[in-house]
């Protein structure tokens, strides 16, 4: 049964920039910067016949290309901090590009995602690390900003029932502004 979710990568030279984040933060488990990623939606453990209709699905997907930059990092899980992440702004292309995956994926029968949409890359998974030490960490940090990748498809990921952080497998491809391939 695969584990499925659909995303943007991240071009290896913003990996590279992200990576230098990387360090001084107990109980970080640093994502590795292959597995750098924008989660646009999350499909879940799924039967190769679900799979295989969200794949046509996804297929049927025309967008424009667009560009994205990131812009800040910040943890997620509030007092009791979980993830390290790179946030992006919210474009309306991008939000549209993935409100139509949530709608494909509704209409081939998934339940719909439950938490709000917030585009972000995560970094690091938490785990005893201190709300004072994220903190620390990122005043550390100061603004972080990347410039503008282009972004000319999504894809279609797979990833093996673990903690978190992949490693990740391209199970399709779909450019923006065209057809599957």
């Amino acid at each position: 049964m695969p584990r499925l979710f659909t995303g943007i990568e991240i071009p290896a030279a913003i990996g590279q920039q992200l990576s230098m984040l990387r360090g001084g933060l107990p109980g970080a488990r640093w994502i590795d910067p292959e597995n750098y990623h924008l989660t646009l939606r999350f499909i879940g453990d799924v039967d190769d016949v679900t799979a295989h209709e969200a794949a046509h699905a996804l297929g049927r997907v025309r967008r424009a290309p667009l560009d994205l930059h990131l812009d800040g990092i910040t943890s997620f899980g509030g007092r009791k901090p979980r993830a390290i992440v790179a946030t992006m702004p919210q474009p309306q292309a991008l939000m549209d590009l993935q409100a139509e995956q949530e709608r494909l994926m509704r209409r081939i029968g998934l339940p719909p995602e439950g938490r709000k949409y917030l585009p972000h890359v995560t970094l690091a998974r938490l785990r005893q690390s201190s709300s004072r030490d994220v903190a620390d960490y990122l005043s550390a940090r100061g603004l972080f900003r990347t410039p503008s990748f282009p972004v000319e498809r999504f894809v279609l990921f797979s990833s093996r029932n673990s903690t978190g952080g992949g490693p990740y497998v391209v199970e399709a491809s779909y450019p923006l502004g065209g057809a599957t391939q």
